[in-house]
């Protein structure tokens, strides 16, 4: 049994309209089209499917015909549904970034904007945490690259970046304390575990003045002279005094910010933005603006 498409709408067509000349006149055919389409409907299921077409309520339907005329609809509405569908634009492809929590602020938002404002057939999904956590949800697969902060490596990685560390204090901040109170962020942390080792080095004893969860809290609390703290060049404030190995805080080599991918072989969505990402890091770090 051949049901096809065309001879369908003219069925329907006629049976809503009441005849074939109308018929014609819906579907765009002449009443001649019209009576060879519903005959040759007829040939492909074996029945006859219009008793008369002159009658008081128009054309009517024998048992078959009002039989398949449900199913014809049916096919019809699925038919034009999946034209619809096909004819919508494709939903944009995703990509899942992790940033870390303490880095670039709002130049590396307005980097990701960018990102998104000229690839707008991709949809970017960032979420910020530590570096720790970004790693755990690159290995369970929640997010397809991660920006995280470590100690310089030769691990792989799709892009690195040095990263100069200070030691800062409040203007007025006590510096001969001992233990040394230190304003710091959590456990696994790559500053915390840096400040308290090098402290360490000297001979000092520390204590964890103030721990936080976000820079904004760090930062406040050494700029009201709560704590020390080891932090990124761009994360000084001028509220803010840069330590050196005269006050009794040895210099610190640089960490690396890293991009990270959970296999070299990236899709490409993931791949477009780590090419994004490679071009314009660097220049987020040093504060000038992106060309891309």
């Amino acid at each position: 049994m051949d049901l096809e498409l065309d001879l369908l709408r003219t069925f329907v067509a006629v049976v809503d309209t009441g005849g074939f000349t109308r018929a014609a006149e819906r579907v765009h055919l002449t009443q001649s089209t019209i009576s060879q389409q519903i005959k040759r409907l007829e040939e492909n299921v074996g029945h006859s499917l219009i008793i008369r077409e002159r009658s008081p309520g128009g054309a009517q339907v024998t048992e078959e015909g009002e039989l398949l005329l449900g199913y014809a609809r049916r096919l019809l509405a699925i038919s034009a549904e999946a034209e619809q569908a096909l004819r919508r634009p494709a939903a944009p492809k995703t990509v899942r970034l992790g940033v870390p929590e303490d880095f670039a602020g709002r130049r590396l938002i307005d980097l990701l904007s960018g990102f998104s404002k000229a690839s707008p057939h991709l949809r970017l999904d960032t979420v910020s945490g530590w570096s720790f956590e970004l790693r755990r949800l690159l290995d369970n697969g929640d997010i397809d690259l991660a920006l995280v902060k470590r100690e310089p490596s030769d691990a792989h990685c799709l892009g690195r970046w040095p990263e100069a560390l200070v030691w800062v204090a409040g203007k007025s901040g006590e510096l001969d304390a001992d233990p040394v109170p230190l304003a710091m962020f959590p456990h696994g942390c790559i500053y915390r575990q840096r400040a308290t080792r090098a402290i360490e080095a000297t001979g000092r004893m520390w204590r964890i003045a103030y721990t936080s969860q976000g820079l904004i809290g760090v930062q406040a609390a050494v700029a009201s002279g709560v704590g020390i703290s080891l932090l990124p060049m761009d994360a000084v404030l001028a509220e803010h005094r840069r330590l050196t190995p005269a006050d009794g805080f040895p210099e610190q080599p640089p960490s690396e910010l890293a991009l990270i991918a959970p296999s070299p072989r990236l899709d490409a969505p993931a791949r477009a933005l780590a090419d994004f990402l490679v071009r314009n890091v660097g220049s987020i770090q040093q504060g000038t603006p992106s060309d891309d």
